[in-house]
């Protein structure tokens, strides 16, 4: 009985993958994201993934406190501050993300 419940978990769980839902769900960035990560819709993992490359290869976390992310002038647009923690970013971010 236990095998036929995880393959049933097993099968839900490429349906809903291959259904773009969740995490794997197309999203369209707004004009402001959209410098950063570009304008095409693409999935959330992939915005964020996009974002860290950012800001790691203009070196905008802070040095003493890596868990800090120092914005420059396109990352304020979408932030709306001039610094936050890598945790509060997923909260700004999704402020920029609409359903594609």
């Amino acid at each position: 009985m236990a095998t036929k419940k995880k393959a049933g978990a097993e099968e839900a769980a490429v349906t809903q993958t291959k259904a773009g839902t969740g995490i794997h769900a197309a999203v369209q960035p707004s004009k402001e994201l959209g410098v950063i990560v570009g304008n095409d819709a693409l999935p959330r993992s992939e915005v964020i993934s996009k974002v860290w490359d950012y800001i790691k290869a203009r070196k905008l976390q802070n040095p003493e406190n890596k868990r800090e992310i120092l914005a420059d002038a396109d990352l304020q647009k979408v932030f709306g501050r001039d610094k936050c923690t890598m945790f509060e970013m997923n909260k700004y971010i999704s402020q920029h993300l609409t359903k594609a």
